[in-house]
């Protein structure tokens, strides 16, 4: 049985109502949904959530929001990989016994079902904790460097002049799923681990949404898609 699990509070620091914001028309939470659905990979497509409002969203979306997330899961302190825990231990209390557990991202209209059915692959296939989606950064990290009272502090000196094609290529979380088995979530303290696979995505349908003009980005790639 694989199971998705969409963490999907109420409160957003720099957006209002961030997970449920209309994205051309429909909440931004919709399309992670629907993306699910898609694959046609998960026997059941949870929500965590602490809102009422996200609730009645997700089930209108073809959601399953079978209970309420507790408020010490819903502040800014609150990481993923609790988050999901309970989700799995709440499953277990009524004796459901999930294989996989793939954490979707409420905010992600960018992914593609396409991505889930590969990472999965993976993770069936190979030994790793977890398999994430995980993107190039666009610009080498290597060069750079802080602003303080508008006075530019090299981290790398040596490297500020290296032709940018020489430097290493280095790559982030994207931001949009993580596949484990339901005993990796339950057993591991972290999810970015050695033993964990970094699923590339390519850069134009990848952008983290934190802020108003991220949003606009998103948007604007969202068409190219």
């Amino acid at each position: 049985m694989n199971i998705a699990i969409i963490p999907a509070r109420k409160n957003s620091k720099r957006i209002k109502n961030k997970n449920i914001k209309s994205f051309f028309g429909k909440p931004v939470i919709s399309y992670a949904i629907k993306c699910a659905i898609k694959s046609k990979l998960f026997n059941k497509i949870i929500v965590s959530t602490d809102s009422q409002k996200i609730l009645k969203i997700a089930k209108k979306f073809g959601a399953d929001v079978p209970f309420l997330r507790p408020k010490k899961l819903s502040s800014d302190k609150a990481i993923t990989i609790d988050v999901i825990k309970h989700s799995i231990k709440w499953l277990n209390k009524k004796n459901i016994k999930p294989n996989y557990i793939c954490c979707i991202y409420p905010a992600t209209p960018l992914l593609q079902h396409k991505d889930l059915k590969k990472s999965y692959s993976i993770i069936k296939k190979k030994k790793y904790d977890f398999v994430i989606s995980a993107v190039k950064y666009p610009h080498p990290i290597d060069r750079h460097f802080e602003i303080k009272n508008n006075k530019i502090k090299l981290f790398k000196k040596n490297k500020i002049i290296s032709m940018t094609q020489k430097n290493k290529n280095y790559y982030h979380d994207a931001g949009q799923f993580y596949w484990g088995q339901a005993n990796t979530w339950l057993n591991k303290k972290n999810i970015l681990t050695e033993k964990c696979f970094a699923f590339k995505l390519p850069q134009l349908r990848v952008h983290d949404i934190d802020n108003i003009e991220d949003w606009q980005i998103t948007k604007k790639l969202f068409k190219l898609k």
